[in-house]
């Protein structure tokens, strides 16, 4: 089965759905659009009797270079934030998801995938959330998370100083799984991806539900929190500031 939307393509095979950020012309960055059609299609998967496991990756060099600077200029942050709904489906969702990470996570590329119950790497694949240097802070419950993950040290110099992790990096630090090359990438992980689909889906969905319950509360009240600080950063002027000198520095 296949479906897709202007920024999202969605299909089926082998009880593996795959979900494909589809905005290559702009590294998939995250625009409304993108941010609502992800949202679509994790509701879709969730849903679809057929689908077992589910894979995030992204069309082509890049998995996700984050967030579109204009909407964060133009974000609120508040309940209906589609931040804060992708925050919460992934948190909710109820079966093994799975980011295939392609190449570059920046941003909210990178930080949705302490939400994710496996993360698989291609070698070429790096991983970076400069907030601070667009006078923004942590989203996507990676305040959290990424202690949890990494640890403490390795967490908050990625969250507060933008250090930038290689693929292997990423993995001795435990935030990826296993790193593959990129030219049999999306090759291996479909083989892995098809070998669970075939383990009982009900035990799945009930050892999923086990390991999230732990800490769902947790992560929806840190969604909250974040967004909170978020909404007090968002269009002042030291924002506004750092994403001006952030641009000026691309030119």
């Amino acid at each position: 089965m296949k479906k897709s939307s202007s920024c999202v393509l969605y299909e089926v095979n082998d009880s593996v759905a795959t979900i494909t950020l589809n905005r290559p012309h702009v590294k998939n960055a995250f625009n409304d659009e993108l941010y609502s059609d992800l949202i679509r299609a994790l509701r879709t998967a969730e849903t679809d009797k057929n689908t077992v496991i589910c894979i995030i990756t992204g069309a082509g060099d890049y998995f996700s270079s984050g967030s579109d600077l204009n909407k964060f200029l133009a974000e609120t942050f508040g309940s209906k934030s589609l931040v804060r709904v992708l925050t919460e489906a992934l948190i909710n969702f109820p079966k093994q998801l799975i980011a295939a990470v392609n190449g570059p996570a920046i941003g909210v590329g990178a930080t949705m995938l302490g939400l994710v119950d496996v993360v698989y790497a291609a070698d070429i694949a790096t991983f970076n959330t400069p907030f601070t240097s667009v006078g923004a802070t942590p989203e996507l419950c990676s305040s959290f998370t990424f202690p949890k993950i990494m640890g403490y040290s390795k967490a908050y110099e990625m969250l507060y100083f933008g250090k930038k992790l290689s693929a292997y990096e990423a993995k001795t630090c435990g935030l990826v799984s296993d790193v593959f090359p990129i030219g049999n990438f999306q090759r291996e992980v479909r083989t892995r991806a098809r070998e669970f689909a075939t383990l009982p889906r009900n035990t799945l969905l009930a050892a999923k539900k086990l390991c999230r319950d732990v800490e769902r509360q947790t992560l929806l009240d840190v969604c909250r929190k974040e967004l909170s600080v978020l909404a007090q950063r968002a269009g002042n002027q030291e924002n506004r500031r750092a994403i001006l000198k952030f641009f000026l520095a691309k030119m």
